[in-house]
Formats: structure tokens, C-alpha cells, sequence
């Protein structure tokens, strides 16, 4: 994974101008509206608002930016667009070139009392081209199954080599009942922040492991500056969920505001192993700061070479080179923070401190480092997908199976940072471009084993060692054999991955799993 970071943060300041509009030209960015709602049935309203975080979860690749609901809201407010308000295509249009997307979906849907049914279009902004209707239906409570359909058939639209199948779309659907999704939906479009509170904490009753609710909710208390009810529940949420980087980053605020410097350095530090956005770094800068780490300079070093235009990061490097004594390098960054901020009275007091009182212990307060509370991976995104576009506009005079291999590479870094879904994605591009890559059908049986798609996972197991023998491939079978208590077979593919890889850790505590599980069904029998 560090080759994977170095390839999304070094080439973002040593990219030319040339390379950096090329991409920015390939990169595709798409807008998903709420649909409306033609069904006389009442009650159905909050389904309206489920199309842009379904389809905006299923659609958005490292091929294709979804623009987020806080983004989408912020341009309609600017446009003076009230949020319960149609508007027509000629308006739609112009918010999208406002926003500089290249498509938007729109759409409306209908209940009969029996079959839901819905229908959408695709607007081409940059084309001004609308696309014919695309339509699914089935029983209302199979509403995500619907929604996640709908996805597949507008990413084809987009692109056809982008679509998936079927079967693998719902694969990755969570089993969300609907109920609990219909309290998720409507908790955060509640304008009162106990009636958000109230309707995530109804969908977490319903449905504990529902980790986007949890993520809400614990953003809601955050808000709020309770702290440690924030705390508690971004806790909660595992490190193999996608939600778990932005948790990690309110979670380790809500634990430095309440004081506990240890947890809140734990979950920073862990968010910035897998994505170091320069607020992590700053504000892993204030937790070792308030802790008397020397490591608060390097981590406020890191932040300003990042972006260097931030007054705040200038302001923490220099409050930390006047605490360690080195008088000219904190004047010359705290007349940077003031240059870039004039009415900052405490960058120019602190500022003044460090000509007139070279001795920090003479000074009678010192003030506190600068927190950023602002979880922007909204834009580190933009830049990876920027980085990703070159990378593969390099890659398309490239032979295949070079092409193929460079996904399979970028899916394993993926995968073992349990990034399950951008890995899938690299795994599915690797094997349109080389059907007959062992790897990639392999480590996409990985991904679908981890969303709980046993059949698919022993279909591509079987199908990259059909094509070449592969530890990762028998492990997969073996830890399916177990789920199925086929002992006999899983341990017979331990052995098969231990022998291709003898010092693989993971083939080997598998096999010594396996061995014990077999020895209890021994000892059991009679």
C-alpha cells in the first residue's frame, strides 16, 4: 500500500500542466439528483432521496467521481433552487455546467400497491444529449436490489465496458432491510438534529451493523460537541468497512476534544497509513503536540509541504519551531500565516513574540495548536482519479496483458488494505483486458468471498486455477470447504496453497485452523 500512497501524493506536485488538463479532460464526473415521486400511494416521499446514495455508492470508481449529496445540496442552495422544488431541464443544465459535471441522472418512480417500478435518464451536459428511458421494477422491498439494477444499466450507458453483471451488483448490495433503510434515508434529510438523531438511532435498533447509519450518526453527535457519544459509536465501526476512514477521523477528534490523546493518535494514525490527507496530518501534528511528542514538527512539516497555502498549517510549524527554539525558521513561517490571513491577531501576537521574546518560557501563554475539523477526502479523491486517468492513458499503448497486470497489482494493494469494492473494480477491469489472468480472477474471488457471494467466490477460485495454480485461490476454496464443514476438502486446499507457498503466513495458520477443526470432529465422533 506505500507504493500505492506514493503514486497518488508525489506525482500530484511533479505532474506537468500538460499531463495534469489531460487528465482532468478523461476524468468523468457524474451528479445524481433525487427522483420524483409519481406514485399516489402516500408515505413513499423519502425514496426520492435513496437514488443518490445507492446510485452514487455503486456508480462512483476510480473511472467515475460522484459528486456527494453536501456538494450537490451546496449548488442548488447557491443557485437558489428550494429543496422540494423540480427544476426544469433547461435549469438542470446550467447547474451542471456550473458544477462542471459531465452527466446527471434524473428520474422519477412509482408504487401500484404491488410492483415498484422506476425510470431514468442520463443527461449528457457536455453533449446536451438526454438518454432514452432506462427502467427496472420488483417488489418495493427489494428497493436497493431495484436501485443497484438501475446502476448497472446507467453505468452501461455511460461506458459500456463499465457495466457488471447482474449477479455480482447484488453481490455487493448490503442486506439492509427496508425499514431500517427508509429510517437511514429519512434521518439524514431531517432538518432538527433530534429527529436525525432519533431516525439513525431507529435504523441502528433495526439493523446494528448498518455502518453508514452508524457513521451519521456519530457526525451528528460530533456536530453537536458530544463528543463522547461520538466517539462511542464511530468506535464501532470496523476497519474493514469503507466508512471506517472518515470515522477514524471524527473518531480521533472526538477523542482529543474529550482528552483522550492516546485514542485520538491511534485513529488518526490509523486513517493516515491508508489515506493521508493533509488534515490528518495536522491534526496528528496537535494530538503529539499536546502529548510533548517531538513528532508534532514532522507531522505540521508535512501538512505545509502539502499545501502551503494554508495559514493554519503555517501557524502550527511555526508555533512548534518557536517552542523548540528555532526563532527564524517560526518567523518566517508566522509571516507566512500572516501574509496569507492579515486579520490573524494571533499569528501577528505570536509573531511579534518570536522578535521581542526569544525564550518560549518567558512568553505568559502560548496558544494552542489549530485543529482542522474538515474531512475533505472528497478532494483527494478528485486528485487520485486525476493521477488514475494518466495512469491509464500511459497504460492504453500498453499490450494487454501488461494493462491486465498493472489492475491485478493495484487490486491486491487494494484488497490488503480492505478496500473490497475499488479492489473488485481493478480485479473486473483486469479481466476484461486478459480473460485469461489466474491472478485476477483470484483476487476477485477474494472480494466476492468477502461480500458473502460463496457461489461466485468457488466460480472464480475455479477459474484461476483452471488457468494456473494459486495459493490465494486454494485458500479461498478452503475457507469456503470450512464455512460448509467439508473438512476433508478444506484441508486438502490448505495443503495444496502451504505447498505452492510454504512461508505464506496466512496459508499456514489456515492449514493449522483447519487441522484443529478436523481433530474436534474427530474426537467427537463416537
Amino acid at each position: 500500500m506505500k507504493r500505492f500512497l506514493a503514486i497518488l501524493l508525489l506525482p500530484i506536485l511533479l505532474v506537468t500542466a500538460a499531463a495534469a488538463q489531460s487528465a482532468s479532460n478523461a476524468a468523468q464526473t457524474l451528479l445524481v439528483l433525487p427522483f420524483e415521486n409519481t406514485s399516489k400511494v402516500p408515505g413513499l416521499e423519502w425514496i426520492g432521496e435513496s437514488f443518490p446514495e445507492i446510485l452514487g455508492e455503486k456508480m462512483g470508481s476510480a473511472a467515475l467521481y460522484v459528486v456527494p449529496r453536501q456538494d450537490r445540496n451546496y449548488a442548488f442552495e447557491r443557485a437558489g433552487i428550494p429543496p422540494n422544488l423540480r427544476p426544469s431541464h433547461a435549469t438542470l443544465f446550467q447547474i451542471g455546467e456550473q458544477m462542471d459535471v459531465d452527466y446527471m441522472v434524473l428520474g422519477q418512480y412509482r408504487f401500484d400497491g404491488q410492483s415498484f417500478s422506476v425510470e431514468a435518464r442520463l443527461l449528457d451536459v457536455k453533449r446536451l444529449r438526454l438518454s432514452d428511458p432506462i427502467q427496472e421494477s420488483g417488489p418495493l422491498n427489494s428497493l436497493i436490489a431495484i436501485e443497484t439494477a438501475l446502476a448497472r444499466d446507467l453505468l452501461r450507458t455511460v461506458n459500456p465496458s463499465w457495466g457488471l453483471g447482474r449477479s455480482e451488483l447484488r453481490a455487493d448490495s448490503t442486506p439492509i432491510r427496508l425499514d431500517a433503510f427508509e429510517d437511514y434515508i429519512r434521518g439524514i434529510v431531517a432538518t432538527s438534529r433530534p429527529e436525525r438523531i432519533r431516525k439513525l438511532r431507529e435504523a441502528l435498533r433495526i439493523y446494528p451493523n448498518y455502518f453508514q447509519a452508524m457513521l451519521q450518526l456519530g457526525e451528528t453527535y460530533f456536530s453537536a460537541r458530544e463528543y463522547e457519544s461520538a466517539a462511542a459509536w464511530l468506535s464501532r465501526i470496523p476497519r474493514t468497512d469503507p466508512a471506517a476512514r472518515e470515522a477514524s477521523f471524527y473518531a480521533g477528534l472526538a477523542y482529543l476534544y474529550s482528552g483522550d490523546f492516546e485514542k485520538a493518535e491511534n485513529a488518526l494514525g490509523y486513517l493516515a497509513s491508508v489515506f493521508p490527507l493533509t488534515e490528518v496530518y495536522n491534526d496528528l501534528g496537535v494530538v503529539a503536540a499536546r502529548r510533548g511528542k517531538k513528532s508534532a514538527m514532522e507531522y505540521f512539516q508535512k501538512a505545509v509541504q502539502a499545501d502551503a497555502a494554508d495559514p493554519d498549517y503555517r501557524f502550527n510549524l511555526g508555533l512548534t519551531l518557536y517552542k523548540a527554539g528555532d526563532l527564524a525558521g517560526a518567523t518566517r513561517q508566522l509571516r507566512e500565516a500572516v501574509r496569507l490571513r492579515p486579520t490573524d491577531s494571533e499569528a501577528h501576537a505570536l509573531l511579534d513574540s518570536a522578535s521581542s521574546k526569544p525564550d518560549p518560557a518567558s512568553h505568559p501563554r502560548l496558544p494552542l495548536e489549530r485543529v482542522k475539523r474538515n474531512y475533505d477526502e472528497t478532494s483527494f479523491r478528485q486528485l487520485a482519479l486525476e493521477i488514475e486517468n494518466m495512469t491509464e492513458a500511459r497504460l492504453a499503448k500498453t499490450d494487454p496483458r501488461s494493462h491486465a497486470a498493472y489492475h491485478v497489482e493495484r487490486g491486491r494493494e487494494l484488497l490488503e488494505q480492505r478496500f473490497i469494492g475499488e479492489a473488485g473494480r481493478q480485479f473486473r477491469e483486469a479481466i476484461g483486458l486478459d480473460v485469461n489472468n489466474a491472478a485476477a480472477h483470484a483476487g476477485l474471488a477474494e472480494v466476492l468471498e468477502a461480500n458473502n457471494d460463496a457461489g461466485g467466490a468457488r466460480w472464480e477460485a475455479n477459474a484461476a486455477l483452471n488457468l494456473q495454480p494459486l495459493a490465494e485461490a486454494y485458500l479461498v476454496l478452503a475457507r469456503l470447504d470450512l464455512r460448509d464443514n467439508n473438512f476433508e476438502a478444506a484441508s486438502a486446499n490448505a495443503e495444496r496453497a502451504v505447498a505452492l507457498q510454504p512461508s505464506n503466513p496466512a496459508a499456514a495458520d489456515w492449514k493449522r485452523t483447519i487441522a484443529e477443526k478436523l481433530a474436534e470432529r474427530t474426537q467427537a465422533k463416537p
